[in-house]
Order: structure tokens, then sequence, then C-alpha cells
């Protein structure tokens, strides 16, 4: 458990943030506020969480972002309280 709380070191940070380039400039635009604003406090388990996130197609991936669908409804296998938390961050400011 301990480990899902560290933050992630700036290796592991530029990989993820290379992993999460998407085809739509609208999920770019989320997922870059999200970095700028949150990047050097993200741990292990919102990485993990974020990674599922990108696993989505890029119009379900928006449609999460935009509030227009939940995660039961995209995937309910990504419903849990790690992939909520990230995707509330990542809607911050919308």
């Amino acid at each position: 458990m301990a480990q899902a709380q560290e933050t992630l070191d700036e290796r592991a940070l530029a990989m993820l943030r290379w992993r999460c380039r998407r085809g739509l400039l609208e999920n770019d635009l989320f997922l870059e506020r999200f970095f700028e604003r949150h990047g050097p406090r993200v741990n292990a388990a919102q990485a993990q969480a974020l990674s599922q996130l990108m696993e989505l197609g890029d119009h379900d991936l928006l449609d999460l972002q935009l509030a227009r669908k939940t995660l039961a409804q995209v995937n309910p296998a990504l419903d849990n309280a790690d992939t909520r938390e990230v995707l509330s961050l990542l809607r911050e400011n919308r």
C-alpha cells in the first residue's frame, strides 16, 4: 500500500506522459493540464489508473472527461476509487 502512495520519479513520470499522448487534441489538452497541475504529485496508484484510462478509445476518454458518460457506462471494470480520483483531477477547470 505504501508504494501506491509514493510519487513517481522523473523517468516514470516522463514515460507516463509519453504514454498519454492521444489522437484527439481535446484529450491532449485535458492531459496536458493534468500534468501541469498534478504531475509532480502523481503516485503509483494514480499512474496505474491513468494508464488504464489510456486503454480506452479517444471518444470514450473524451466523453468521460466531459462527463457525458460515466465510468460504469464506458467500462465497468474501471469504476473504482483510483480511476474516479484521476478522472476528477482530469476534469478540474474544464
